[in-house]
């Protein structure tokens, strides 16, 4: 295989989803209250990217995570426990020069006034990612490639690889990309923050929030979403309690030989222009953190397996409330037997489920998580 400016040469693939980002060490609070004020940390770990590898490789298929970390005990940590939820990291690289990024929080959601956290990114190992130092063959091995926002905010070397990544070129996989718009990162930044939405008009599968299109890009409403984003083939608007919007020319994991917004596309099957609205499900909240991340493993675990768009969102909403019942970034998915019979649910049944901390048990019938 070629570096990123050549062609793509691709061997037969073995995995199914390669996702690319950083990772950190967190350290979660052992007590709410401010930052200054909590005696103590538990340690976890944090990054978009890897966390939906977990997610996906929990669920049962082949994940890979490609990042950069430092040759540091931080670095073992991470490197160690992603590798434990049976993602590949093979890829991933180890600089001897840059520190391993970690962070702080408290234990409100993040949208909240009282919430804080406290980054240790800059100058880290995953900034320095660039096209010069990232291992293509191993990028461009799956089914998929997993993209976020957060990566080309992280230094213009990150910027420039995540446009490489991005690039039309023969043999693409599919390429899905998370938004992700952090505003702190962007201040004083490589570019504006509507460089996200010129990355993600070179994707094929869009994530987005109703909220962060209107912070980023000033532009209101699924509709207007779509209207921003033609080109790629399935545009998922997220819009909190109201559930999601699908937006979808129909499009099947396989290498492509251009972007949604290009010419021809080999291994890429279409059908017709359709929208699709989801209902969210009802949550008793534990930690938010980590949501949107478990959504979009969900919705890729169940286009990896060619389900129906509703089906596809279905199975995101409940990968999302396994993450939103517990109080990490990360858990158990719920076994996929289970979550099919709740998907297959009809709309006044699915309107009526009522999730809690637990629900993922395997012994869990459909019928013991609905509201009463």
């Amino acid at each position: 295989m070629s570096g990123p400016a050549g062609g793509t040469a691709r061997a037969a693939t073995t995995t199914d989803v390669v996702c690319l980002g950083e990772s950190m060490v967190t350290f979660l609070p052992s007590q709410p209250g401010r930052l200054a004020d909590v005696p103590s940390f538990g340690r976890g770990i944090g990054g978009a990217e890897s966390n939906v590898a977990c997610a996906l490789a929990a669920a049962g298929h082949r994940a890979a995570w490609v990042g950069r970390v430092g040759a540091d005990g931080f670095g073992d940590h991470l490197v160690e426990t992603i590798g434990g939820y049976g993602v590949d990291t093979s890829a991933v690289r180890r600089d001897p020069e840059r520190p391993t990024g970690i962070y702080f929080r408290t234990a409100t959601d993040r949208g909240a006034g009282a919430h804080e956290v406290a980054y240790y990114r800059a100058g880290s190992a995953a900034s320095a990612m660039s096209p010069a130092n990232v291992p293509y063959e191993e990028v461009f091995a799956g089914r998929v490639l997993h993209l976020s926002g957060i990566t080309a905010a992280l230094s213009a070397d990150c910027l420039e690889l995540v446009r490489e990544l991005t690039a039309p070129r023969p043999g693409r996989p599919l390429v899905s990309f998370d938004v992700n718009h952090r505003p702190h990162l962007w201040r004083g930044g490589p570019a504006d923050a509507s460089v996200l939405l010129e990355l993600a008009r070179r994707c094929d599968l869009v994530f987005v929030g109703e909220d962060e299109a209107e912070e980023a890009w000033g532009i209101v409403g699924a509709e207007a979403i779509r209207a921003a984003l033609p080109e790629p083939a399935v545009v998922v608007v997220k819009r909190g309690s109201a559930g999601a919007t699908v937006f979808a020319s129909g499009l099947r994991p396989g290498p492509r030989s251009s972007n949604a917004g290009g010419a021809e596309n080999d291994g890429a099957e279409f059908a017709p222009d359709a929208v699709t609205p989801v209902p969210a499900l009802h949550v008793d909240v534990v930690a938010a953190v980590g949501a949107g991340d478990a959504f979009a493993a969900g919705f890729l675990s169940a286009t990896l397996r060619d389900l129906p768009v509703r089906d596809r969102v279905r199975h995101g909403h409940l990968m999302a409330a396994a993450v939103l019942t517990v109080p990490g970034d990360l858990t158990e998915p719920p076994a996929r037997d289970h979550a099919d019979r709740l998907v297959a649910l009809d709309d006044e049944a699915w309107g009526r489920l009522r999730l809690g901390p637990g629900w993922t048990a395997a012994d869990r019938a459909p019928e013991e998580v609905r509201t009463p």
